[in-house]
């Protein structure tokens, strides 16, 4: 099993950065293959809307580090997005990358109810962290992005919000959400899927 993990977040060792790296150790134990991308130390540019992936190719035709990202995500059984909430949303890194997930539609997404590029069967894990402890606070965030990753091809997207977590290491003090992080990844890794 495959497994790539996007790191949204500017901060290396922040909270969400935290929990994928706990989610693919958790993985790497029960035998899958896991990597990672930290997007901020990545040169890309968002979607330019040329819609050369409907009309000339079936990749994004931009050529940039965003490249091997989104190849290892259509080569993955499992992507993980984790992203800090900034501003009632998720990071600007990785809303860049998922305007260049548009790639992943074929050009007759729009009426073909199977309009993906991608291998059915895929797994999406959004992890998201915020500040503020109030659950209901930007739980609409979890919902959009649930929708978009089931869009361009993800069969289930599980999400795993971590909230009131301000500070850049506060998840390390919150042992309950560690350890929910590792079961979500044992129960995707399954050893009968070890390798």
């Amino acid at each position: 099993m495959k497994i790539v993990a996007l790191l949204g977040s500017p901060r290396l060792n922040g909270n969400s950065a935290f929990l994928a790296n706990r989610f693919l150790e958790t993985a790497k134990d029960r035998g899958a293959d896991v990597r990672s991308f930290a997007l901020n130390t990545l040169a890309y540019r968002g979607c330019q809307a040329c819609r050369g992936c409907k009309k000339t190719a079936d990749t994004c035709i931009l050529k940039d580090d965003l490249t091997a990202v989104l190849d290892a995500v259509r080569d993955a059984d499992i992507a993980v997005f984790a992203t800090p909430v900034y501003f009632g949303d998720i990071s600007g890194q990785l809303k860049l990358f998922i305007d260049r997930t548009y790639c992943y539609l074929t050009p007759d997404f729009y009426t073909n109810p199977h309009g993906s590029r991608l291998s059915p069967g895929k797994q999406a894990v959004l992890i998201l962290t915020q500040g503020m402890a109030d659950e209901t606070a930007f739980a609409d965030v979890a919902t959009r992005y649930e929708w978009i990753l089931k869009l361009i091809g993800f069969a289930t997207v599980h999400i795993f919000r971590g909230c009131n977590l301000a500070k850049p290491d506060d998840v390390q003090n919150q042992e309950r959400l560690v350890k929910q992080v590792e079961a979500l990844a044992a129960e995707a890794v399954t050893p009968a899927e070890k390798q």
